[in-house]
């Protein structure tokens, strides 16, 4: 990653993106697209050790990964409290005396992902600050319940207020190269969201070979996906690298040639701050600073926040405080 500092301008309106639309189904461009397993994994081992930056440096971009975390509660045990005190997080991430010294105003993270159940509480919490709610939908997370009812799932959450609606696919129509059924299934899901933005969640763990990753993603986006997302955070292996820059370079590709741009979420496993920065760095080598943006880039994260605000105040003060001064909510 560049020795540079991105600038921070929460405040201010993103660059509006014309919306993708979906394309017909290429079955050609499906069938050729392939994934060298090998050249992948050296590729993506070599990003932790090659790219870091340090100092001021990087707590800028710790500030920039904070705007861009969808800030997550995806529990049995959820309450409106706990939904409260979460968005009360997502409107002030970090202490106030850590954003004086770091001369930043107005952060915040990028939105608020719950149950469809919790999303009218987090809607009235988040009321006037312009951070979207985002619901988990169509069966979350195993996608195994009737059609009928995941595609109703959508609708009733759009109409509580959610602007951005995680769908997970049906695992199977990857695993049997049933690319049409998953094209119509997404298709219809996107349909169902309206004007709320649809990530479709690929469950990458579950996928078999980086192979159907690839496909599977230029499936999603030829459907209308508006960003395609690794994982439920609830499979045995959840984001990794290699997958990440499957996904990205597909995205690319998707990009070059339609024009469109989709977004990119990497979900599950990523907790620490240093993971952040190496997502980051690959971001900005695979597709450029314009995905360097919450409207284009987000982690799926609970836990992220605060080992970043732990990086943070060790930039400020020069000592580490106790994890459990940076509690989510």
């Amino acid at each position: 990653m560049d020795q540079v500092k991105p600038t921070l301008a929460p405040g201010l309106p993103q660059t509006i993106e014309s919306r993708n639309p979906g394309i017909e189904l290429d079955m050609d461009w499906v069938r050729s697209a392939q994934a060298n397993t090998s050249a992948i994994e050296r590729r993506a081992g070599s990003l932790p050790g090659r790219r870091s930056v340090k100092k001021e440096f990087q707590a800028a971009w710790l500030l920039r990964a904070i705007t861009c975390i969808d800030l997550t509660t995806l529990s049995g045990d959820d309450t409106e409290g706990r939904v409260h005190r979460l968005c009360a997080k997502a409107r002030s991430p970090l202490r106030a005396d850590i954003l004086d010294t770091l001369g930043v105003s107005g952060l915040t993270v990028g939105a608020i992902c719950v149950y469809h159940a919790m999303v009218p509480a987090a809607v009235s919490a988040l009321t006037g600050t312009g951070i979207p709610v985002a619901a988990v939908s169509t069966g979350f997370p195993a996608g195994l319940s009737p059609y009928r009812l995941r595609v109703a799932e959508i609708g009733e959450s759009v109409a509580a207020g959610a602007r951005e609606i995680d769908i997970v696919i049906s695992r199977r129509h990857v695993l049997t190269g049933n690319w049409q059924a998953l094209y119509d299934e997404i298709r219809e899901f996107r349909a169902a969201c309206g004007e709320a933005h649809i990530k479709a969640i690929l469950a990458t763990g579950e996928l078999g070979t980086l192979r159907n990753v690839a496909r599977a993603s230029l499936v999603c986006m030829m459907a209308g996906a508006d960003f395609i997302k690794t994982s439920t955070g609830k499979e045995g292996v959840n984001a990794t690298l290699p997958v990440s820059l499957v996904m990205m370079r597909a995205i690319r590709a998707y990009h070059e040639r339609t024009g469109y741009r989709i977004g990119y979420k990497p979900a599950g496993g990523v907790s620490k701050a240093k993971d952040a920065l190496v997502y980051l760095a690959m971001v900005k080598e695979e597709l450029g600073d314009r995905w360097l943006r919450p409207d284009l880039f987000r982690f799926g994260a609970s836990s992220l926040l605060g080992d970043i605000e732990r990086q943070l105040e060790h930039h400020v003060t020069g000592a580490y405080s106790a994890s459990w001064r940076h509690a989510a909510g």
